[in-house]
């Protein structure tokens, strides 16, 4: 028997693991009366929501995600904080992702009573992952999770996704600059407010090279703020090391945001861009669950293999089947 909606939000509010287990599992369902229950439920949430401390973790492959956060987790918690990780993977449906190895590897934050994880659902969630992602963030923010991490699991799209969800960007990089940065995408550093050249106990003697090459991989690209600068720092997952530092940074860039009313206007944006997203998604959702649109698809498929007719006249014809227009 599902849970009644005032049964989550007191669960919830109370910080019961299984019921803010549960509540997450709600908004994530592609059974239309759930989906009504959920934004009901979210509703009453969102008031006590907002009031966390967003950070959006990616990484090139090999870099040591999942060590890093656990022990920046770990290192949280022993503070006295209340962490949640969550992880978005828009390509899991496809590669089968690899998210739920990652959350058994963090076996020490796994068990801490003051974290909790949760995988990215899979491929085909209504709304899409970033979705079901934004609304499990309102949830752990009203169970009183202070520090949400959110990790990208995928490549190219899920970061773009998370940075505009996040009220922090961090990329973390392996040393060995000069061959990677030939590699490294421009778009990721762009939307980065910090650079962490990770495993600094393994590659010392590349670390000085590696920053360098960083900084002035940044220098040459637009600040995304004119009081932010975004810097280049150096830490191990592994030992621990540099990660206090690293946490004070982004302590910084709150404070910061705060005073110059940045962060405000940015989670402004963030809320008015999930409008637009979740109107598409809605929209592209109504579309192809129309039976007009079935009926026509196959036949505009048909004709387009055979060269019959052109791309553009099958969007036509799929979209005024759409609209009740007829031929």
């Amino acid at each position: 028997m599902l849970p009644s909606i005032d049964q989550l939000y007191e669960g919830v509010r109370a910080g019961d693991r299984a019921l803010i287990g549960r509540a997450i599992t709600l908004v994530e369902s592609r059974n239309p009366d759930h989906q009504v229950r959920a934004q009901e439920m979210l509703h009453r949430l969102l008031p006590h929501a907002g009031n966390s401390q967003r950070v959006g973790i990616s990484g090139v492959p090999g870099v040591g995600k999942s060590t890093f956060i656990e022990a920046l987790g770990s290192m949280l918690t022993d503070r006295g904080r209340k962490v949640a990780v969550l992880a978005v993977d828009p390509s899991s449906g496809r590669t089968g992702g690899s998210i739920l190895g990652d959350k058994t590897r963090m076996d020490k934050l796994s068990a801490d009573m003051n974290a909790f994880i949760r995988p990215s659902p899979s491929a085909g969630v209504l709304g899409g992952v970033a979705r079901a992602t934004r609304e499990t963030i309102v949830i752990l923010e009203a169970a009183g999770f202070g520090t949400v991490l959110v990790e990208t699991v995928g490549t190219g799209q899920s970061e773009t996704m998370v940075a505009d969800m996040v009220d922090f960007f961090l990329v973390l990089m392996l040393p060995g600059a000069g061959d990677e940065l030939q590699g490294i995408k421009k778009g990721i550093l762009e939307l980065a407010d910090m650079v962490a050249v990770n495993k600094a106990d393994v590659f010392e003697d590349k670390l000085k090279q590696a920053v360098n090459g960083y900084k002035s991989a940044l220098h040459i690209m637009s600040d995304a703020s004119p009081d932010w600068h975004p810097p280049v720092v150096t830490c191990s997952g592994l030992t621990g090391y540099g990660l206090a530092e690293l946490w004070e940074r982004i302590e910084k860039h709150r404070r910061i945001m705060d005073a110059n009313g940045e962060r405000a206007g940015r989670r402004q944006e963030q809320r008015l861009l999930w409008l637009k997203n979740q109107v598409r998604d809605r929209l592209l959702d109504d579309f192809y669950s129309s039976n007009a649109v079935s009926d026509k698809l196959a036949v505009v498929e048909e004709g387009i293999r055979a060269g019959k007719i052109t791309v553009s006249n099958g969007v036509q014809q799929l979209l005024s089947s759409f609209r009740g227009i007829e031929d």
